[in-house]
């Protein structure tokens, strides 16, 4: 009785075609949206927003345009660690250059700048694919940080060849720089979150979406029901590179404020954002939430739990937790290659049929 669609009916195709047609998964969502802008901002603290809810809005940006050039497109990427360093590079030099422009424009101007430079490397998929097309990426990644490091134009010459977020402000409320409000970093990457999610959500269910995905399951067979794929694999990349660039502004500007492009977008980046789709279920929005939630909580819960409670030394609970994320990546990859996502989605079922048996 818990979770019930008797009595729960559509009486048109735009009802039917909504992306939560069943009414208590809307209310659900309404109520989490709820919380979460109306709520959390008038509890929050420094401690919460820098190690649990700006890493996890960021990563979930980052882990939705991945999950849909992988997993919606079927196009393995290693390189965004590199893609998330444009979108932060792009971003501090509109920032620097252009400093009357309100940070908002600045984020989605970096967004477009990685979707063009996504597009450039995505090429190679049309000839490549699979662990060829992986290690093509894993190229780009490499020399995108090395471009970075290289050229001094980028980070403006700065001695060190770090760059630094100036303070800006959206409607007179300081959202990058030394001076700012946990309360405000985080509603500005909430926005920036929920509005990456719902244009993902509305392109994967429709005509975008479905090429993607007759290009994933098969693509010769796809080209020859007249699928572009040309068209089919640009387009994923581009949306795909347009959000990571996203996620690696705000990760430097608002989350960060200051990096250095090897420690903070190298290779390792590529391989978290991955780990977090395989995890939360690839061609799955909510599973690239749920691999996030879970990547950002794992180290916090180690943390508190283990160093915290029962006072274990820091170096053997940060093995501990490379250890049970390899497991984890294994496991589902043999007994549940969708990840979180298809555990959430069997709860579901089972609570549609509760009390009785399945």
């Amino acid at each position: 009785m818990i979770y019930r669609e008797a009595g729960d009916f559509s009486t048109t195709y735009q009802q039917d075609s909504q992306t939560f047609p069943i009414r208590f998964d809307r209310y659900r969502y309404y109520a989490i949206l709820a919380v979460a802008f109306l709520l959390v901002p008038f509890f929050i603290n420094d401690y919460w927003a820098n190690a649990i809810l700006l890493p996890f809005l960021i990563y979930a940006i980052a882990a939705i345009g991945l999950n849909i050039l992988v997993g919606y497109c079927g196009q393995v990427s290693l390189g965004t660690g590199g893609f998330m360093a444009v979108g932060a590079y792009a971003c501090y030099k509109l920032m620097t250059s252009f400093p009357d422009v309100n940070i908002f424009f600045h984020v989605i101007l970096a967004g477009f700048v990685t979707a063009g430079v996504g597009v450039i490397f995505g090429l190679p998929s049309l000839r490549i694919k699979g662990f060829y097309l992986a290690v093509a990426t894993l190229a780009a990644q490499f020399f995108l940080v090395w471009m970075f490091n290289k050229f001094g134009w980028f980070y403006n010459y700065s001695a060190s060849g770090q760059i630094n977020a100036p303070e800006r402000s959206v409607f007179g409320i300081v959202v990058t720089g030394p001076n700012t409000h946990a309360w405000a970093t985080y509603l500005f990457c909430l926005v920036f979150c929920v509005g990456a999610a719902l244009i993902a959500r509305n392109l994967t269910r429709g005509t975008m979406g479905r090429t993607w995905m007759a290009i994933r399951d098969m693509d010769i067979a796809a080209e020859i029901i007249g699928v572009n794929p040309l068209k089919a694999k640009m387009t994923a990349f581009a949306v795909s590179s347009f959000f990571v660039g996203v996620a690696g502004a705000l990760f430097f500007s608002v989350y960060l404020g200051a990096v250095e492009v090897t420690e903070a977008f190298g290779i390792q980046k590529s391989f978290i954002v991955l780990f977090m789709i395989i995890i939360g279920g690839m061609g799955s929005i909510f599973g690239s939430f749920a691999g996030a939630a879970f990547i950002v909580l794992l180290p916090v819960f180690l943390k508190n739990v283990l160093v915290g409670g029962f006072g274990w030394a820091t170096d053997v609970a940060a093995h501990l937790e490379l250890m049970i994320l390899g497991g984890l990546i294994i496991t589902f990859l043999i007994l549940e290659p969708h990840g979180l996502a298809a555990f959430w989605k069997t709860i579901k079922e089972k609570l549609r049929l509760w009390p009785f048996p399945h």
